[in-house]
């Protein structure tokens, strides 16, 4: 394991002779932010670099998010992960995705490890009020909620994206259910206006008590199935249905940046607001018109996968003008430029992969260094050694830890340049090698759902978070159809909190849907758009048995005609062990329980 020097040395990408330039511009920044700037974000869900009219589109038209791109400072080589979960654990915590655990998006492995400190946490503790609304996906369970994570309002959906299997049964994009502090809270319209509208509340709340916030919105938008509100859509109908509400979204989206940022201008905070648009990774849908002549899309580890736009507008800071930044930065780099921003207190013990790059900022960088940066796309139980990745420098890129692209020459990535510049594929082999090193020994920490804890008791179990070297039912299309057999079980990592009774509910449909485990269900109403998850009609499943497996017992139950669940008492004590539940059929069909409830009593 390299020294705790030569560890941050890799981790920041930086050079000793930087230190005293770093200390200055920490001071400098201090000063700026005396009187505690307010900090907006607006992340959204699958929007690429070329989904945007200020950046080339030659289709989609975005006049707000194009005059707050005039108005900002630009990151121009800003990378994420190539998918959501990754990308959200690493820009909350300033920590390298396979750090935090967070290296997929379902499978257990998209809960946020509970020993690292969140921009919630960090904001919290420096006296600001905390709200985020939308689209968290590190975790549905205590202690991995928002509102477990330093975030005083919440207002979510659950799992990756409305209508995924641990959010409210049959929602669909307009309508239906959010969990708005931890409770289930009936909503009405589009669920990017909702999420907006709610920060709104949020923001004027606090700027009428005199207190600092950080508004965390993060959209599931433009995430699919595209569902868009038919108004914002129309314009691009000859696009066909799912490129037309894919833009119809994002469309939709730019109207509400500036309604938001209007709402800032009517409370007289927005010159001390710093207002942050970026994305999670890579267009889901936008390369079939435009892709910035990027190569690849979501999940690549070619620069469509993971450079995307972020934008960054601080009147009372002097950040704005239309100005770019030209050295590679990383969402790693967030929350530690942030925190220098705002003049806040570090987490204590904790050291960040990323920098700040307040210097780059604020044009006062004078020897910047050329750093180092990893990102991959895992999506698999267990990480795997240079799967899907990407190392990164602002002149070339190493893929797989074979292909060398000199980024500034090829920004489409189309020659391989690795055998006439040995030198540089090794220094970013060695670079990877070093980084890998130093991660691999976490990567056996695996998350754990906790039962019986106080805050989330009962606590709901999902087949989104089953543990399994094969694909979940992550939506609640996939938990309509029934899927049968060793595809569709797994086994959770759960943490029993303290010794005690407990009840533990299985079901094949959630309480919501208050349905019989044999029970059919009819298909969903539409929306506009695609068919949404709840198009397909529920199969019943004609269980004769239920089996509990938990720590050291296996139980069974006989399932009964009309059966809504199978219910289990047992004693259990503290520590981390394994839960699995599933039903049988009178002929050897074997289907997973998609929902578990455990209550401490």
């Amino acid at each position: 394991m390299p020294c705790p020097f030569f560890r941050r040395l890799f981790r920041f990408g930086l050079v000793a002779s930087m230190a005293v330039s770093f200390a200055m511009a920490l001071s400098h920044s201090r000063v700026m932010a005396a009187d505690k700037p307010n900090v907006v974000i607006v992340i959204t869900d699958d929007q690429g670099y070329g989904d945007l009219s200020c950046t080339g589109n030659p289709v989609l038209k975005t006049p707000q998010i194009d005059q707050l791109y005039a108005d900002s400072v630009r990151l121009a080589d800003y990378h994420v992960a190539p998918t959501c979960s990754p990308t959200r654990s690493a820009f909350l915590t300033g920590h390298w995705t396979n750090r935090t655990g967070v290296w997929h998006t379902i499978m257990g492995r998209s809960m946020l490890r509970a020993n690292e400190v969140t921009m919630g946490d960090v904001f919290q503790a420096g006296g600001y009020q905390t709200g985020m609304f939308g689209k968290w996906h590190l975790g549905d369970n205590h202690p991995y909620r928002p509102e477990d994570r330093g975030f005083g309002e919440v207002l979510r959906h659950g799992g990756g994206g409305v209508g995924q299997t641990p959010d409210f049964w049959n929602n669909a994009y307009f309508g239906g259910h959010y969990w708005h502090n931890s409770t289930p809270t009936a909503v009405t319209g589009f669920c990017t206006d909702v999420f907006f509208d709610y920060a709104k509340q949020f923001i004027q709340k606090s700027a009428e008590a005199d207190q600092p916030f950080l508004a965390y919105i993060a959209t599931n938008a433009p995430h699919g199935p595209m569902h868009s509100p038919p108004e914002y859509s129309k314009p691009y109908a000859d696009q066909g249905v799912s490129l037309a509400n894919f833009y119809g979204m994002i469309a939709n989206i730019d109207d509400n940046v500036g309604k938001l940022r209007r709402h800032l201008d009517e409370l007289r905070i927005a010159d001390n607001t710093i207002f942050i648009f970026t994305t999670d990774n890579g267009t889901s849908a936008g390369d079939k018109v435009f892709n910035a002549g990027m190569r690849g899309k979501k999940g690549s580890q070619y620069d469509g996968g993971h450079r995307v736009p972020f934008f960054v507008h601080w009147p009372q800071g002097k950040l704005g003008g239309g100005r770019d930044v030209e050295p590679i930065t990383a969402y790693v780099d967030v929350l530690p430029t942030l925190i220098d921003m705002c003049g806040i207190a570090p987490p204590k013990d904790v050291v960040f992969d990323g920098t700040s790059i307040v210097p780059l900022l604020n044009s006062t960088a004078t020897d910047w260094p050329d750093r180092m940066l990893v990102t991959d796309s895992q999506r698999v139980k267990d990480p795997i050694k240079w799967r899907q990745s990407a190392v990164m420098t602002s002149q070339y890129r190493l893929i797989d830890g074979k292909q060398l692209f000199d980024i500034k020459a090829d920004p489409g990535q189309t020659t391989d340049v690795a055998d006439s510049h040995p030198e540089v594929v090794k220094r970013l082999h060695d670079f990877y090698e070093a980084w890998w090193t130093e991660l691999e020994p976490s990567f056996a920490n695996s998350t754990a759902i906790d039962l019986g804890h106080p805050a989330d008791n009962p606590a709901r179990l999902t087949s989104h978070d089953w543990i399994t070297t094969r694909m979940t039912p992550w939506n609640q299309g996939q938990v309509r159809a029934a899927m049968n057999g060793d595809a569709n079980t797994g086994f959770w990592n759960v943490n029993v909190v303290e010794d005690g009774d407990y009840e533990i509910r299985l079901r094949r449909w959630p309480l919501e849907a208050d349905a019989a485990i044999d029970q059919s269900l009819p298909p969903g109403e539409s929306v506009p758009g695609v068919s949404p998850y709840r198009a397909k009609a529920g199969k019943g499943i004609d269980a004769v048995k239920a089996k509990l497996q938990i720590a050291d017992q296996s139980l069974d139950a006989a399932v009964s005609k009309n059966d809504a669940e199978v219910v289990f008492e047992t004693q259990l004590r503290s520590g981390r062990t394994r839960m699995s539940a599933t039903f049988e059929t009178a002929d050897g069909e074997v289907y997973g329980a998609y929902y578990a409830y455990v209550l401490k009593k």
